[in-house]
């Protein structure tokens, strides 16, 4: 029998970002980043200076840029080393990641220099295309997908209904301002709590109902 498989976002799912982009944003850049506004960029970042919005066009260079140099800024989420060594102990875990493929190899030791490693595949758009072609690959008894964004539970939930989908947010300032993503069967931000959650789903052996 096949293991079952776990698919993870990594940002504010293995690792804090939103807390260290903003610190970047402020020293290299003079912009003030509202953190509990982070799933919307649009209105999230403001330059010192004058108070004025960052341009939308401006909001992808600047992740862009954190990514190619700041990625060692990041910090392991707590306990998702432990609870990722003992998931990884009955199912395959893959981190499906929405970064650019030249990022790839960063993000791969980014994760290993914090003892994570397992396969990474890279991401760009919805990841409900990207769940069903993994789960066609690997074929697992059952499939856990966590992630910190509403809308990759939709589109999963759209593409691959028989996926069980975990609503996680790691940054207590970002989790406090974000309901439950309505796609998710459920929200979890501790990974104490969730190992336990995706443990019982994992070793059920069925698709999600």
């Amino acid at each position: 029998m096949s293991r079952p498989l776990l698919i993870t976002d990594c940002d504010e799912v293995l690792l804090h970002m939103v807390s260290h982009f903003g610190a970047w944003l402020d020293e290299a850049h003079g912009i003030d980043f509202a953190i509990g506004s982070a799933h919307d960029f649009g209105r999230a970042l403001t330059h010192r200076r004058d108070g004025a919005q960052v341009a939308a066009t401006e909001v992808w260079p600047l992740l862009d840029g954190f990514f190619a140099t700041e990625m060692d800024r990041q910090t392991l989420v707590p306990h998702a080393g432990e609870a990722l060594a003992e998931i990884g102990a009955v199912a395959d875990i893959v981190v499906l990641t929405n970064l650019g493929d030249h990022c790839h190899a960063g993000r791969v030791a980014q994760l290993e220099a914090h003892g994570i490693r397992h396969r990474v595949v890279c991401n760009q758009g919805g990841k409900g295309t990207p769940v069903g072609r993994l789960v066609d690959e690997y074929r697992p008894s059952a499939t856990v997908f966590v992630d910190d964004l509403s809308v990759h539970h939709e589109s999963v939930a759209k593409h691959q209904p028989g996926v069980w989908r975990l609503h996680m947010i790691a940054e207590p300032q970002v989790a406090a301002h974000t309901p439950k993503a309505p796609h998710a069967h459920a929200r979890i931000d501790d990974w104490t709590e969730a190992k336990a959650w995706v443990l019982e789903k994992l070793r059920g052996g069925a698709a999600a109902a």
